[in-house]
């Protein structure tokens, strides 16, 4: 395509969006291709190798503040979904779908993906396990939201996600928090005085893990929920009302969506997708210089500004490269999976080690030992997300696409 072509149909299928879910969904269901694991092994024998930390920075996540590759996993999600809403209720509309029949739909899609979420989350545990931080069932408590602001103009876009910050930002910043006490750390939240002092040095209190507003709504919220044991804290940090800004994240993938299904030429659309990520990402670290640090786990404004600059980025540069130069046989491989996320994230989820265990028990115990013990994470990895992907292409090549 060239880069004065005008964009194809509104109802067109965007071959970048599913290269982008196909690349998500891969490093998920290959679970990083081992990567971190491996890394970490390297990292023993090898403690100032400056590759194998820069390999584990790159598919671990941070402890606090910061981020890389595998960080960008989760908002990816989120704002693929607002690309893919523009998309898809503008399809319904065009059937003959009322408003009300489709905002029913997003509701119930919304409880749909919550539930799912905590099925899978609950996989090997005693009991149900009534988490709200899995990616599935953020998306979910957002989702019919997302849709009240579905049709809109994107200025009224731009101020929702603004309030949604902001408010985000105020609720964080006023709520009455002495944050952890950096030496002697406070274990009964999870955080040690080693931790607190390497990770939130010169982090505000009302940032501090495990002891800011998201964590005490927590302490209310789930208890409220059928629990075996009470909730005292979360291990990662992570929180419930995480949505409220991650719903920004999903707002701006429905304003990247909207410009993609415009009457703009497509090298217009490459460049205000650059342009919106170089933006995202100098606002994100502009407000941490201002002291609202860039934390995932507690999904900062600053983050939400920060990640979505680099997912804009990535659809920009696959829009680029696969619409715009037409540069598409390549990403087959993605495709098969991004067009059935749905399902291979289940088997990611339910299925990596029975999967791994009966490779083994076919094909030998020191399968997995071919490159050594140290890559052994990796080479495990790998056969078992291949399974996951020839399941996929046999359900592609047989048009089976479960959706939600």
């Amino acid at each position: 395509m060239k880069p004065d072509t005008p964009s194809p149909a509104a109802s067109a299928r965007l071959q970048s969006l599913d290269t982008y879910r196909g690349l998500i969904m891969v490093s998920l269901a290959f679970n990083g291709f081992g990567l971190a694991a491996a890394a970490r092994n390297h990292l023993k024998a090898e403690p100032d190798s400056g590759f194998w930390r820069a390999i584990y920075h790159q598919f671990e996540h941070v402890d606090w503040v910061g981020g890389g590759y595998w960080d960008l996993i989760q908002p990816s999600f989120m704002f693929m979904v607002g690309v893919s809403m523009a998309y898809s209720y503008v399809r319904r509309q065009a059937e003959g779908q009322s408003w009300g029949r489709m905002f029913g739909h997003a509701c119930w899609r919304g409880v749909a993906l919550a539930f799912l979420g905590i099925f899978l989350n609950s996989n090997s545990r005693p009991s149900t396990e009534w988490s709200l931080m899995n990616v599935l069932t953020q998306i979910g408590l957002g989702y019919p939201f997302l849709f009240l602001l579905w049709g809109r103009s994107a200025r009224v876009h731009a101020i929702a996600a603004a309030a949604l910050l902001l408010g985000t930002w105020l609720l964080y910043t006023a709520w009455p928090t002495r944050g952890i006490d950096l030496a002697q750390g406070t274990p009964q939240v999870g955080v040690t005085a080693t931790w607190a002092k390497e990770h939130l040095t010169g982090v505000g209190a009302a940032w501090h893990k495990n002891a800011n507003a998201g964590h005490a709504i927590d302490l209310w919220l789930l208890n409220l929920l059928p629990r075996r044991e009470a909730f005292v804290f979360n291990g990662g940090g992570y929180q419930t009302i995480n949505f409220i800004p991650s719903l920004a994240t999903m707002l701006f993938g429905l304003m990247c969506g909207e410009l993609l299904r415009s009457s703009r030429t497509t090298a217009a659309k490459f460049r205000l997708l650059i342009a919106a990520g170089a933006a995202g990402i100098v606002a994100g670290l502009i407000w941490q210089a201002l002291g609202c640090p860039i934390v995932k786990r507690i999904w900062t404004p600053s983050w939400a500004l920060y990640s979505t600059g680099w997912c804009c980025l990535l659809l920009g540069g696959l829009y680029g490269l696969v619409d715009l130069a037409g540069w598409r046989r390549w990403t087959f491989p993605l495709l098969v999976v991004g067009m059935n996320s749905i399902a291979i994230y289940a088997m990611g989820m339910l299925l990596k080690p029975w999967t791994a265990k009966t490779l083994q028990t076919h094909l030998g115990n020191d399968l997995f030992q071919i490159l050594g013990a140290a890559n052994a994470p990796a080479v495990q990895a790998t056969f078992t997300g291949l399974v996951f992907w020839f399941i996929c292409f046999w359900m592609y090549r047989r048009k089976i696409f479960l959706r939600i």
